[in-house]
């Protein structure tokens, strides 16, 4: 499944597998002036080839190396030559995708991506027309990136935002590192958010200071909880309430008590 839109001079495409007609879950791919962000999933590639039609695409860059925005890196680069870019500690995934073993969900909704090589990404990503600072916003992985266009006020976050209030974290995520990464994006006073899934987003400073401010509040509470001798899983229940049934869709990889977990676990050892 795939929906276009053109937000001024950027192109959107969301894409998701769709069971029975229904999308499973979407991630979002961008175009601006030869470049793409991201390519989607492995189930979505013909989809994605067909409807970037006869578009320029010189440069590919990849905000991360999950699944489900790498997906089209190695058909989009075949029928284009482009060239594919991404943070160092994506490349040995992006060459071999099936050294990281996926779990059934993942494989059910995204699938595993071609392989493909990439290059190294430097502090700017040029096209013809813009000028793309590369900042790096781990925490939702080691090796996520976004890029930011100054002049337009576009902020590219891939999966560095996620709106609403987390009740639940995946198990390898660092939610220190979340905080920390969306407080630097804030610092940037973005005009226009395109993030990895979803909508994007006009004037987004105010909600990404909301996210940082619930997301800290939480940490507060989750800490003192723990302080008190409180377990992980009362913590959990107290303060997220009952597991989201993502956490019975994924066998537990993503759950409330990995968000707690990673409140008391990540505190002090932040991840490189």
């Amino acid at each position: 499944m795939i929906e276009e839109e053109s937000i001024g001079n950027v192109k959107k495409f969301r894409l998701a597998r769709s069971v029975a007609g229904r999308p499973l879950y979407f991630t979002c791919a961008y175009w601006v002036d030869g470049l793409m962000v991201d390519t989607g999933c492995a189930h979505t590639v013909s989809e994605l080839v067909n409807a970037v039609g006869d578009l320029a695409i010189h440069s590919i860059v990849n905000s991360h190396s999950h699944e489900d925005h790498v997906g089209g890196n190695a058909a989009l680069s075949a029928k284009f030559g482009a060239e594919i870019r991404a943070h160092t500690a994506a490349l040995p995934i992006l060459r071999a995708p099936r050294d990281k073993p996926l779990r059934l969900y993942q494989r059910v909704m995204w699938g595993y991506p071609e392989p493909c090589a990439g290059l190294p990404l430097g502090d700017v990503v040029e096209t013809d027309k813009h000028r793309f600072q590369v900042i790096n916003t781990p925490g939702h992985s080691r090796d996520h990136i976004s890029l930011y266009e100054p002049d337009e006020g576009w902020l590219f976050c891939g999966d560095a935002y996620v709106g609403g209030r987390d009740r639940a974290l995946r198990r390898d995520y660092n939610i220190w590192e979340i905080i920390s990464s969306l407080k630097e994006m804030a610092k940037l006073t973005p005009s226009i958010l395109f993030p990895g899934s979803g909508n994007a987003r006009p004037d987004p400073v105010g909600e990404m200071i909301s996210k940082i401010i619930y997301l800290e509040e939480m940490g507060e509470r989750v800490l003192d909880l723990h302080g008190k001798g409180w377990s992980r899983h009362k913590i959990s229940r107290k303060l997220f309430g009952h597991e989201m049934p993502i956490a019975y869709i994924t066998f537990g990889h993503f759950s409330g008590r990995n968000l707690v977990r990673s409140y008391i676990d990540d505190r002090s050892e932040p991840r490189s």
